[in-house]
């Protein structure tokens, strides 16, 4: 199958595309989203120049399976999945700032508390924690959404003081969140996993909050594995983790960090046939259930496009 990086379609009614890192997301008349997960893998905030093939079924149907498994917590905006890559539903008018919570003490937020910080977007955090350490309870640290270049770090305070969100609404956001997280990693542990970290992003419409966007994916999530964990943690070694991180840490590897002048290794054919069969691992491990690749056809856009078509005309 050839990875879909690019789409260029023209559904009936559709006013807008915006093209995003990962996902093309189509306005159908204002009222509508179709989001299209393509095959185009970012890191460092940098889209690399080949896509991975079954990457965006994979995201696509993990997100689907969550927005499910959680939609008594909060309403969300997915309508249906009429294609193994495409979700589609209500248009939110999304807030401008994105909530991140964080189970574990890892990734950005570790190495600011190795810097010396002992609070993060104006929680505090404990004296004495290790790298991958478990918080006392899960923390929230927001961050700003960004059109462009990187998102923020802010506290509370300054969400509401700036009015980027009323009180009352961040507040209801936040209880949202906990309780998302808290329904991720009891999923997750059924699965032998620990939910580390993850982000929400959020709308409104018709002035009630929505749940939008990927949940719980490994581009949006950072799982460990729950079994070692104990053990890993005593003796300070790296955590095994199921998240895109083994990308990140190729690039690295070959000196690429997404700085000036920095060039991308080359993506041999075994490079990204290896990071698919990561996706589907991941896919596997997170759903516990085998990964199903949709069908081989030769002209994959022209298969979403038939199959969004046919979903919007019930609309």
């Amino acid at each position: 199958m050839n990875a879909i990086t690019k789409t260029d379609f023209s559904f009936p009614n559709q006013k807008s595309l915006y093209v995003g890192k990962v996902r093309d997301v189509y306005n159908i008349d204002d009222r509508y989203l179709a989001m299209v997960v393509t095959d185009r893998i970012s890191a460092f905030d940098v889209v690399l120049p080949k896509g991975i093939p079954y990457k965006g079924q994979v995201l696509n149907q993990i997100a689907s399976r969550f927005l499910d498994a959680t939609s008594d917590i909060v309403p969300n905006w997915k309508l249906a999945s009429p294609d193994p890559m495409v979700t589609v539903g209500l248009r939110c008018e999304g807030f401008r700032v994105e909530m991140i919570v964080r189970g574990y003490l890892a990734g950005s937020a570790w190495r600011e508390y190795k810097a010396g910080a002992r609070t993060l977007c104006g929680v505090t955090l404990p004296e004495g924690m290790v790298e991958n350490q478990k918080f006392p309870t899960p923390i929230v640290t927001p961050t700003t959404k960004a059109d462009e270049g990187h998102d923020e770090n802010i506290s509370r305070e300054e969400i509401i003081r700036t009015g980027l969100v009323s009180e009352a609404d961040y507040n209801e956001l936040e209880r949202i969140s906990l309780a998302l997280f808290q329904r991720g990693t009891e999923m997750a542990a059924g699965q032998g996993l620990i939910l580390v970290d993850t982000k929400y992003e959020f709308g409104k419409r018709d002035g009630k909050i929505y749940l939008i966007d990927e949940i719980h994916t490994p581009d949006s999530s950072r799982y460990f594995y729950a079994d070692g964990y104990e053990e890993r943690l005593a003796k300070g070694e790296r955590q095994r983790q199921l998240s895109k991180e083994f990308v990140r840490e190729w690039l690295m590897e070959n000196g690429f960090q997404g700085q000036a002048g920095q060039q991308v290794p080359e993506m041999t054919p075994a490079i990204v046939e290896s990071i698919t069969n990561r996706y589907i691992e991941l896919y596997e491990h997170i759903i516990g259930q085998p990964f199903q690749k949709a069908d081989d056809c030769t002209d994959v856009a022209r298969r979403i496009e038939q199959n969004v078509n046919n979903y919007l005309r019930t609309l």
